[in-house]
């Protein structure tokens, strides 16, 4: 098996907006500390954030749920002197998105932030107790303001996108987890994001730390990361009550673990080299917490694996994705899932 480097870090366009993000973006979530985060240093939070812009990265995640907004006022201090560098993406829950409370939700989001603009602003789930349509409206009129430069969603399945997509206003850009151990959206939601230009920005690439190789079973696991429909629905914190797919999952693991090894690449390498090579995937939202994890991310996005690799990776997991079949959904099991 081959792999070859790419010499820069790549940028992609963003939908059908005039944005261009990098290929590895960094998701903010973890900045703040907060519930399974544990502590966080605010200086080294910044200086990270100052890291991936030096590193070549622009396009910074993050949401207002974040830590109960900690997330954000972490990122506005850290970009208040290079705005003009980054890409903020910042997302809004959807109880929030009420036309009456939507642009007051927005405003202080903009002032955690300390900018005037959202360069992408997603709705976090999809919208289930009000309009729709409403609510699009009134981010249509904050795009024309000049608050919002893109507008997009996360975590919207076929029927939910179909029905943004009906309120006529742009969308740039879909949220979605989407790693090797969790493929649902490869059976619709990917291909209807293509076909409409729509960006996918994928977050869990590494599906919390199971493709960096940090844990060999399932005793390792902490609760924290194990409430996801790849484990069993009796584990502490899970909602779904599914039985899950934990056989499948590490049989999944060390399967990749193996072709890694083949490679001669850090499994978590492997794991994001694959995700940043699938067709409509514009970035992936990776975490870090210092500076040195940057550059250690950074690296990855030089390597790239050849179409042999890229079909074998696909072949060993194939079975853990129809086990947990087309449910974007993995904390959320059969009516209960949120994405449809």
């Amino acid at each position: 098996m081959l792999s070859s480097r790419r010499k820069t870090l790549e940028n992609r366009k963003l939908g059908r907006s005039d944005i261009e993000v990098s290929v590895l973006a960094l998701g903010c979530w973890p900045l703040g500390g907060g519930t399974g985060w544990g502590d966080e240093d605010e200086r080294e939070s910044i200086a990270t954030i100052h890291a991936a812009l030096d590193h070549g990265i622009n396009f910074f995640d993050t949401a207002e749920a974040y830590n109960d907004g900690r997330s954000e006022e972490i990122v506005g201090k850290a970009l208040a002197d290079r705005r003009d560098r980054a890409v903020i993406g910042t997302k809004i829950g959807p109880s929030y998105t009420e036309p009456s409370v939507l642009r007051q939700y927005c405003e202080a989001s903009l002032s955690r932030l300390q900018t005037d603009y959202i360069d992408l602003y997603m709705v976090h789930w999809p919208i289930t107790t009000h309009s729709v349509a409403d609510s699009f409206a009134v981010l249509d009129d904050l795009q024309r303001e000049g608050k919002i430069r893109a507008i997009g969603i996360s975590n919207f399945g076929v029927r939910q996108l179909t029905e943004a997509l009906q309120t006529g206003v742009q969308l740039d850009a879909n949220q979605l987890c989407y790693s090797l151990l969790s493929r649902a959206i490869e059976f619709e939601i990917l291909p209807m994001c293509q076909e409409h230009c729509i960006s996918v920005t994928a977050y869990m690439p590494l599906m919390q730390g199971l493709l960096a190789d940090k844990y060999r079973t399932i005793d390792e696991v902490p609760p924290f990361r194990a409430r996801t429909r790849h484990f069993s629905g009796d584990r502490p914190g899970a909602r779904h009550g599914g039985p899950g797919a934990e056989v499948e999952v590490f049989a999944a693991l060390d399967a990749v673990r193996s072709i890694a090894q083949e490679l001669g690449e850090p499994m978590a390498n492997v794991a994001l080299a694959w995700l940043m090579s699938k067709p409509g995937v514009t970035s992936v939202l990776a975490g870090a917490r210092r500076p040195d994890q940057i550059e250690r991310n950074v690296k990855v996005t030089s390597l790239v694996l050849e179409s042999e690799v890229i079909e074998r990776l696909d072949q060993v997991t194939d079975a853990l994705k129809q086990v947990l079949g087309s449910n974007a959904d993995y904390w959320q099991e059969g009516e209960n899932s949120r994405s449809r």
